[in-house]
């Protein structure tokens, strides 16, 4: 990606599609009665619209250009953000929906990540490296949450419903 705009309009596309993202998790987590993962993901959505803003912010003066479907260049022909967030419903689980915005999140890195990598135009790297770095902030971030949830689905039975063996 050689050019600053196109750069930037994919930028605001990807942001603005992570923040619906999240708040479709956080529906979802409302529904699954789980405050804190809910909360979590509202903030994730703000930090996307925060991220978004700056996108916008970053195109100063420029016109960043309105594409349509076709004219987005990205990875598997879908945004980094919307490829797997398919199975988001209101009866996912917490471990799921961390796994989605996970997943997200690492292919929103390794985009930006793979601009800052191949492009030949200055400006369109340091972006690209500033919004690699901040997507690996969220990846670290999920990477703990999924670490606390693991850990506390680890401690219990999987069928909570069954009994120890040797007792009837």
């Amino acid at each position: 990606m050689e050019d600053i705009n196109l750069f930037l309009a994919h930028a605001v596309e990807l942001e603005r599609e992570a923040a619906r993202r999240y708040e479709e998790l956080a529906d979802s987590m409302r529904t699954d009665g789980n405050v804190a993962v809910e909360a979590f993901f509202r903030q994730m959505a703000v930090f996307s619209r925060k991220h978004l803003a700056l996108a916008v912010e970053r195109g100063g003066f420029r016109q960043i250009p309105a594409l349509t479907p076709t004219e987005y260049v990205w990875p598997d022909g879908l945004s980094p953000e919307q490829f797997d967030w398919i199975g988001v419903d209101c009866m996912i689980d917490v471990n799921n929906a961390l796994a989605i915005a996970l997943d997200g999140e690492r292919r929103g890195h390794a985009f930006y990540a793979n601009i800052e990598a191949i492009t030949g135009d200055p400006e369109v790297r340091v972006m690209a490296q500033e919004f690699a770095a901040e997507e690996a902030e969220h990846v670290a971030e999920l990477e703990k949450w999924i670490g606390r949830y693991a850990t506390q689905s680890s401690t219990r039975p999987s069928d909570p419903t069954s009994e120890p063996a040797g007792r009837a």
